[in-house]
């Protein structure tokens, strides 16, 4: 599993690396972004996951979302993976931001001519752990994901399809319903198929309403969000925890947006909120 090292720097007594590799799942070559706390030179330390929101790479995350100094503090290691596969040949609309590059979504596309590439579930979910398990000190047996927008729809669905892999979930401001989500629908159906049963794999509230669990979730939502009533949505997925038991924290941050002004702030609790599930 050969890994490229595109740049490292030295933070707050620990590592933020950039790496590249060829990926099986996507067919094309990804980047992404670990932070490696300075703990982890006395043995494995915990991850955690951050999936990113439309439009995102890595490198979003490691510009804006002031993660490192508290991650250091508490010995987590910091994933970021890129948001969809990358390249000239890969089938893209580039008029269109909610769609394609930068847009994956976290699915496995099963339409064509999308299937080949835009397999970002199983890159997040397989290929990538597997890379982080050989090349760096990641214990893999405690595992979290956070994310934003439609990265924090990856982390709730992927939490709730794999309860045993990750002991922690949050979320800001998710796309809760992918299926019905005025900016998230088209680029299900053009992935997986009009109407298709498969894209209740990817949406958090028909998860839980088919029977998967996860025992708690944090999602913090900005009330000033400009897409929270068509896009996001938080009541839906604070319904389907009511009605399946499952422990949810939503706070409504009065006057927030959707950007990293709103995530930064944020940061801090998140991170805690891991750490404290992440330990032993």
């Amino acid at each position: 599993m050969p890994l490229d090292i595109v740049s490292t720097a030295k933070a707050h007594g620990g590592t933020q690396g950039v790496y590249r590799h060829h990926s099986r799942a996507t067919d094309t070559l990804m980047t992404f972004a670990v932070f490696v706390p300075p703990q982890a030179s006395e043995g494995r330390v915990p991850v955690l996951w951050y999936l990113s929101g439309l439009t995102c790479s890595h490198q979003n995350a490691m510009d804006k979302a002031e993660y490192r100094r508290l991650a250091a503090e508490l010995g987590l290691m910091i994933v970021l993976p890129d948001t969809s596969p990358r390249g000239a040949d890969v089938p893209d609309e580039k008029d269109n931001w909610q769609f394609g590059s930068g847009a994956g979504f976290y699915v496995d596309a099963t339409r064509e001519p999308y299937a080949e590439n835009y397999r970002m579930y199983t890159y997040v979910t397989d290929e990538l752990p597997g890379y982080l398990a050989t090349h760096f000190p990641a214990d893999m047996k405690r595992q979290g994901l956070f994310g934003h927008s439609m990265g924090g729809h990856g982390a709730l669905t992927i939490a709730l399809r794999n309860p045993e892999t990750y002991r922690s979930a949050s979320a800001f401001a998710p796309i809760v319903q992918p299926t019905t989500a005025d900016w998230s629908k088209p680029a299900l159906d053009k992935y997986l198929g009009v109407g298709a049963k498969s894209q209740r794999l990817y949406d958090a509230t028909a998860l839980i309403e088919d029977g998967h669990r996860f025992p708690e979730f944090y999602v913090d939502q900005g009330t000033a969000d400009s897409f929270l009533d068509t896009g996001l949505r938080p009541q839906l997925l604070a319904k389907a925890c009511e009605r399946a038991g499952i422990k949810l924290t939503l706070n409504m941050r009065e006057g927030y947006d959707h950007s990293y002004n709103f995530i930064s702030t944020f940061m801090d609790d998140h991170l805690r909120y891991h750490a404290d599930r992440l330990k032993g």
